[in-house]
């Protein structure tokens, strides 16, 4: 499919209400309101196609970059189109998505170290996304590694800005789930930093406790569900 035709399909795709829901989730003006199960069917007719995913992006629409991040081509995909993507930023949703596809990328764990320094808040929440994935995939990441991220979550997420402390939370249930050695580390980092106080706006989300989340899931996995 070609940029234009992608671009009519998206628009007779979108609907008011999804526009509406999405706004209260901070996504800005350009979008057409397509919903993800569209998205994924027009994701499974394109497959993977990095030109085009390049060309979504330009055009600077949300559901145009949703899908971008949906049929772009990680073994292709470059350090320096990371950079200038994350750049683009200025929701929480695209900041999961961007993560989400740079997870499969061969420079995931350079870009999540660098992105979460970044003091903008969806560089750091895309970095803070990058470790949970880290975390949850990759079992040649030593654990020290994770200790030492779990202590900077410690240091550092009462200052840290609303959204990206948000997915550091999110880090640190990861970080809890992978092993039980550091379960018990990520909840005892938890029990000490308490409540993590997260503003979502307009919207019914909430943001999870990670001692009761990784107490949770483990109860989960003894059962055998």
């Amino acid at each position: 499919m070609t940029f234009d035709q992608v671009m009519q399909q998206l628009k007779k795709m979108g609907t008011a209400q999804n526009v509406k829901i999405y706004r209260r989730h901070g996504i800005g003006e350009n979008l057409f309101g397509v919903s993800f199960a569209n998205l994924n069917a027009l994701k499974k007719k394109i497959k993977t196609d990095q030109k085009l995913a390049e060309q979504l992006w330009q055009s600077a629409n949300a559901d145009a970059r949703h899908l971008a991040t949906m049929i772009a081509d990680p073994k292709s995909f470059s350090e320096s189109l990371a950079d200038a993507w994350v750049k683009d930023l200025n929701y929480y949703l695209g900041s999961d998505m961007l993560a989400g596809f740079l997870a499969k990328t061969s420079f995931v764990k350079k870009k999540a170290e660098e992105w979460i320094k970044s003091e903008d808040e969806w560089v750091g929440r895309a970095g803070w996304g990058l470790v949970g994935y880290l975390a949850m995939r990759d079992g040649t990441v030593p654990d020290e590694y994770f200790e030492k991220l779990l202590a900077t979550v410690e240091k550092t997420i009462r200052q840290s800005k609303n959204f990206t402390k948000q997915a550091m939370n999110g880090a640190v249930i990861a970080i809890g789930l992978r092993n039980p050695k550091l379960e018990k580390l990520a909840i005892a980092a938890a029990t000490r930093i308490g409540k993590v106080e997260v503003d979502h706006g307009e919207t019914s989300c909430k943001t999870p406790d990670a001692v009761a989340y990784i107490q949770k899931a483990k109860s989960r996995v003894k059962a055998g569900r």
